[in-house]
Order: C-alpha cells, then structure tokens, then sequence
C-alpha cells in the first residue's frame, strides 16, 4: 500500500524530464514483457558493418587482441557522438582460439568531456533486449548528469539481436505444447518437444547455441573493457541484466568501479523458491490493484469485491467456459493469470480493471498471450529464452513432483494460483542441463555495490533483493523504492538522485534508505 503524503509541486521543465524518462521506461517494459515472456523479434535496425573509424585495440584477459570497428549508426547517421561497432570474440571462451562470433555494440559519448569519468554499461536485460538500442536511447533513461559524465556503452549479448541470434524453426515455434500440462501424457509431451526444440535451435544457429550463458556473457563485457582501453567499469543494470553484473563482478571483482543492480535477479533460490517466491510477490501486487481499485473512483471496478470477480474468472476458465470475444479463444487459468501479470510490469491498473470487466461481461478484451510468437513470413524466428535455460537449472522430477510445485505457489497465491513468469520458465526449460546453475554470490570486490528493487516487483520479487544484498555482506546497498513495477531507476526524482550520485561519486544511500511510490 502507498501512503498519503505531500508532494511539492517540480517545475514544469522537471515534470516533463519525469515523463519523458518515464515514457522511456514504458516503451522498455513493454518490450521486456514482450521479448522476457515470449519469443523476441529483431529489435535491430540494420546490422552494423565492419567499416572501421576509430577504432579501439588492446588486450583482453586470455591474451587476444580485440579490435572494435567503429562506424557511424544507421539509426544516428548524422550524430558524430554516437558510434556503433562489433568485436570478433570466441563462441566457448574456454576455447579462445576456437570459433568466434560478431558482437554488436553501441557508443554514446560523455557530453561534457572535462568531467567524465569513464564508461558505463547499460544492459537492460530481457533476456533477448538489445543494448545497443538501450545506448542509442539512453537520453530517455539515464540522468543528465550521468550522460554529462559517463560514455554510455551498450551491446547487444551473445546470441541476441545482432550479435548473431539464435534462430529456431517458425513452425516448430508455433506448435508449442500447454506450458501447464494437465497429466503424466501432457508432461512427458512437453519435455519431448523441448528437446526436439533445443536441437532445432542448435542445428539453426550452430555453436554458439550452447553458449549464451551469463558468465560467456560477463567475459564477453570484459572483452571490450579491454578493447576500449579501460581499467574498470562502472555499470547500470536492471532486470535479467543484473545477473550479468552479479557474474562480471564475481570473475572480475578488480575491473568494477560501480554496479548498479535495478530490480535485481536472486541467482541462488531453487526450484521451490522460485515458485513460491513468484507466486507471493505477484499476489501481493493482485491486492495492490484490489486497494487502488477501492480508493480510485476511476476504476471501472470501483465499489465492486474485485478479488471475488477475479476469482469467478478463474472457474470459468477451470469449466472451459472464460472467452476472449475479441479473438474466440477459450482462456485457462494460466492464460488469465499471464495477462493479469502483464499490467503488473509498469502498474497500469486501469487497464487491468477494463480488461477483467470485459471478460465478465462477455467482451472482447486487450489480453497479452503468452503464446509464442512467431515470424509468419520466414522459416526461422529469433529466439532467446534458451539463455535463461543456461543460467538457471530448475529440474523437476515426472508430473507429481510438477503439480507439488503448483501446490507450494497457490498456497502463496490463492488468487493468482502461480506466478507465471516462474510457471512459464521452468516449463521452457524443462530437459536442460544448465552451464551456470544457481549459487550464493562470491563477490570479492572493494568497490560498494548498489541494488535497488520496487518493494511490489512482477519479476524479481524484493525478498529476492533481500538475499542478493546480504549474500554481498559489507558490499551491499539496499535502496528500496516503495512502489510497484519492474525497473525503480527512472520512476521518481528520489530514485534517479539516488542512483546518480552513487554512480558518479561511488556514494552509496546510507542504511535502510528508501524512495516513496510515484503518485498514482
């Protein structure tokens, strides 16, 4: 719950600079729920050429010489500030003088060249976000003061976008089993199609398939580190690229300057935590929306009991009987729950009330699906969540031990029954063995660390945050921002002023600091 308290009213110019920075965020989350929940299109333009200007050499960790070929962006021809690239790097970097892929990047250079301070990497996570895109757009996301200080270094990570992404078969794709299987058939049908898929993938996008996991990734980062001539980094990440930090500053605890974690992934829970942890966290935010509801005139649901709503909604999915007028599609509890989730990303409650009243009355109704999308108009779609299969190792064992796990998340959510963000990446990842499974954080760094988390988060729940700061000990920052949504940074001047400060001076909030939830 939000409280009641007194705003000073921002001159007209900071009003604006909020909503900008804010309409950065959406237009991210958006794609985050997009790209995070289902299968990524290009985000690219067009793909960078190796036409070098100015480029940036020098040695890597394992001994390589990297090489950055600069040129001008195709979607900033005309900015000499910003500069795009790629840099040659090994596939296994076990393996370095092995087979090597092409990673794209992109430069925005510090607009006030007397005070900078040194590179910031900005990668927004997903997985399947583009860097690159995050670099061109960082006016929109970042304070004006870091962008005064910092050259703000983007990449597009392994596998993703145009740094040769995975591709796998359109129509394979397309006939994706029931991400909650109803029987032993249904479960053993879907761990079969996982593996015909993984293998799919694999004979599509080669080498590199196998080695999409953070820690690839993380070495990847201090590769061009190195090419750019630096001896440390300073970084802002949020979301699923927090676990790229968290990675980078365990291999490379001497090359961090700054780390900021934005809405942090928890990389030590197990299967059961994962589902439980999820399931709690999205319920939490189901009463969120029931208490604005209460108190909002608004709400098309105002004065109604939301909660029995939502869950005669959900019987009627149980009994096959919950349709979508707008497509004719019959929606189960999961499909229900996947589109109620998805308001919870940046707290669009209004349009969480419209689309449950629809469904009531029999309407059609704006629901995302989390049915894989595909590229109608070619063979192959891009594909991305088999980075996550490689960094999280979520076994579970015959369909009993799935239903317990069910059980464990409606026990957390008996609104909700589950977090389908959990439900729906253990399905994927059923079948696979992970290259950089779950652990306590060993970060052996003298620089502080900062980790900020929404206290109402849909994807990276905040006694997740919890666990990650006390893992770091002595390290570790705790800012919490008091409100709900995925990604805190951009969303009030108390959150940016905290966050700017610590990465320009390395100063951290000082114990149990926190930031007041954005009006309504």
């Amino acid at each position: 719950m939000t409280t009641k308290r007194t705003i000073r009213r921002r001159p007209r110019d900071a009003d604006n600079r909020r909503r900008r920075l804010l309409g950065g965020l959406s237009a991210v989350v958006a794609v985050i729920v997009a790209l995070s929940l289902n299968a990524p299109p290009s985000l690219a333009g067009t793909t960078p050429t190796k036409v070098g200007n100015g480029p940036g050499t020098a040695t890597s960790t394992d001994g390589r010489t990297g090489r950055i070929e600069w040129q001008a962006c195709p979607e900033r021809p005309d900015d000499p500030g910003t500069r795009c690239g790629t840099l040659r790097l090994p596939v296994d970097w076990a393996r370095p003088d092995g087979e090597t892929f092409q990673l794209a990047l992109a430069r925005r250079a510090a607009t006030d060249p007397a005070t900078r301070v040194g590179v910031l990497v900005f990668n927004p996570g997903g997985p399947g976000l583009s860097g690159v895109d995050a670099a061109l757009t960082a006016d929109t996301q970042l304070g004006s003061d870091v962008l005064r200080r910092f050259d703000i270094v983007g990449f597009d990570p392994r596998g993703m976008v145009r740094s040769t992404p995975v591709r796998c078969s359109s129509a394979l794709l397309a006939r994706q089993p029931s991400l909650t299987p109803a029987s032993a058939a249904e479960y053993e049908r879907l761990r079969t199609y996982n593996r015909q898929l993984r293998e799919d993938c694999r004979a599509h996008s080669g080498a590199l398939f196998d080695h999409l996991d953070s820690v690839s990734v993380a070495r990847d980062t201090d590769a061009i580190r190195a090419a750019l001539g630096e001896r440390r980094l300073s970084f802002y990440q949020w979301s699923y690229g927090t676990l790229i930090g968290q990675s980078y500053a365990e291999l490379f605890p001497d090359r961090v300057r700054a780390l900021v974690m934005d809405s942090v992934m928890d990389h030590s829970q197990g299967v059961r935590e994962h589902f439980r942890s999820g399931a709690a966290s999205n319920e939490a935010l189901f009463h969120e929306f029931v208490a604005w509801c209460g108190r909002s005139p608004e709400c098309v649901l105002h004065g109604r009991d939301v909660p029995a709503l939502f869950d005669r909604l959900m019987r009627r999915a149980d009994a096959g009987t919950l349709v979508d007028a707008g497509t004719g599609a019959t929606l189960s509890w999961f499909e229900l729950g996947f589109a109620t989730v998805v308001n919870f990303f940046d707290a669009t409650w209004a349009d969480l009330a419209t689309m449950l009243l629809a469904l009531e009355r029999g309407q059609a109704a704006s629901l995302a699906s989390p049915v894989v999308p595909v590229d109608a108009d070619d063979d192959l779609t891009e594909y991305a969540l088999p980075a996550f299969c490689q960094d999280w190792s979520l076994p579970v064992d015959g369909f009993a031990e799935w239903n317990r796990y069910l059980a464990v998340s409606r026990a957390a959510a008996p609104h909700l029954r589950a977090s389908p963000l959990a439900v729906r990446f253990t399905a994927i990842c059923l079948g696979w063995t992970a290259n950089n499974p779950q652990h306590r954080l060993r970060v052996r760094t003298n620089a502080p660390l900062l980790v900020l988390n929404g206290r109402h988060d849909p994807a990276t729940p905040y006694d997740g945050a919890l666990r990650v700061v006390r893992q770091l000990g002595s390290l570790g920052h705790l800012l919490t921002y008091q409100g709900a949504g995925h990604a805190s940074y951009p969303r009030t001047e108390c959150t940016r002023r905290h966050v700017d400060r610590y990465l320009i001076s390395r100063t951290p909030p000082p114990t149990g600091a926190s930031c007041p939830a954005a009006p309504a």
